[in-house]
């Protein structure tokens, strides 16, 4: 049996409302879980009430313009926006946390670091997120949040489309955990995505590709001025990082260590959830 979550509101960069989800007693070490694009804090529901019976005090937040959190007017959706919010969020914890991030949560958690002299963090665990990214398969990634802007008519059918694009055949549990990202629209009756579309702006046709240098060449500047433990966990069939990305960022930051979880693609903890959680439980059970 999972443990419940506590749903919290905290604030982000310039006071916008965050929604999050607490596990475990709230004097154990911190460790704040960020989801990746298109994704909810409910994405991490299991590995974190795992890791909250170990004794750990666990926050799952929502980013800016997803699940449950407010919406910027302005449609703030760049990296340095998402860092503006971690930093937020790291501004009303009594001590640095470990943080593990998942793809755009991995990437807020490389740029902030990258942009402060001090170190934020206890220690740093990227899902499936390295400074060299295969821009081919984000670009895919983000072709597939764009399609639907109309959304499904049911939740099975979303979860069909989700089948297809992940090439993973779906369980009958598919449904349900759907029910958690998607909101069902009160007029039409269609369940849209749970994240603000506008979020997608500027971000696909290519638009990786043409920027992937560039990113690199600041992601690595930013890996290599972590100096606290690091582990990257990446799934073995994920078409975002590969080997060579992995063993380049393990070169360049000191310490740092990989775990890949076999069989799980770029959503690695809902592809693999179990194998996910141990690597996580390992790296935690190790930190000074």
């Amino acid at each position: 049996m999972t443990a419940a979550a506590e749903v919290v509101r905290l604030r982000g960069a310039g006071g916008l409302g965050l929604a999050a989800n607490r596990y475990g007693p709230p004097d154990g070490p911190v460790v704040l879980f960020l989801h990746g694009a298109g994704q909810t804090r409910h994405s991490w529901h299991r590995t974190a009430a795992t890791v909250a019976q170990a004794g750990f005090s666990v926050l799952c937040v929502d980013h800016r313009g997803h699940g449950d959190s407010d919406w910027p007017e302005d449609s703030e959706y760049e990296i340095e926006h998402f860092a503006d919010d971690l930093e937020a969020i790291l501004d009303t914890l009594d001590s640095p946390p470990v943080v593990v991030g998942a793809s755009l949560g991995g990437l807020a958690t490389l740029v902030a670091q990258g942009r402060n002299d001090r170190q934020l963090f206890r220690a740093v665990v990227l899902v499936d997120i390295t400074p060299r990214i295969d821009a081919s398969g984000a670009d895919r990634i983000l072709s597939f949040m764009a399609e639907r802007p109309d959304g499904f008519a049911s939740l099975e059918e979303a979860a069909d489309a989700i089948a297809g694009y992940t090439g993973r055949p779906r369980s009958d549990g598919d449904v349900t955990r759907l029910a958690r990202v998607l909101r069902q629209d009160e007029e039409s009756g269609r369940w849209r995505w749970h994240w603000d579309t506008r979020f997608l702006a500027g971000k696909t046709g290519g638009a990786i590709t043409e920027r992937a240098e560039m990113i690199h060449a600041r992601l690595l500047d930013a890996a290599r001025s972590i100096t606290v433990p690091l582990l990257v966990v990446r799934g073995s069939l994920s078409d975002v990082v590969d080997a060579a990305a992995v063993a380049e960022l393990v070169r360049e930051v000191p310490g740092a260590r990989s775990f890949d979880v076999r069989g799980a693609g770029h959503m690695v903890a809902g592809d693999e959830n179990d194998a996910f959680t141990g690597a996580v439980l390992d790296f935690l059970g190790g930190l000074p």
